[in-house]
């Protein structure tokens, strides 16, 4: 229970510290493009809110933005194929190496 007080007591500066991460985010992407891409491209700069709408293009796009660790394939890296491997013989464990070798090539 004490934990949950400590949690509600932050949590309005964990929301101001996020919103800033946002705004600051967009930001820092205006001031790089407008510092690198009009002199090496030739390009226009942009807005602050210009910068804001590619922040929310490249996750549309791309996924996950920031911090937050890399994204789980399935089957690879999650505890039940990590229990598999780690509980197999040594002759499964040879045709797994073998058959992700196939695969990454």
């Amino acid at each position: 229970m004490r934990n949950r007080e400590k949690f509600r007591k932050w949590m309005p500066v964990f929301g101001v510290l996020f919103i800033g991460f946002v705004f600051g985010t967009g930001w820092v992407v205006m001031s790089l493009w407008n510092a690198i891409l009009p002199v090496v491209l030739g390009i226009k700069l942009i807005s602050y809110w210009q910068a804001m709408g590619i922040l929310v293009l490249s996750r549309i796009l791309f996924g996950r933005i920031g911090f937050g660790g890399m994204h789980r394939r399935p089957g690879f890296g999650n505890r039940a194929f990590r229990d598999r491997f780690l509980h197999a013989t040594e002759e499964e464990k040879q045709q797994m190496k073998e058959e992700w070798e196939k695969r990454c090539r």
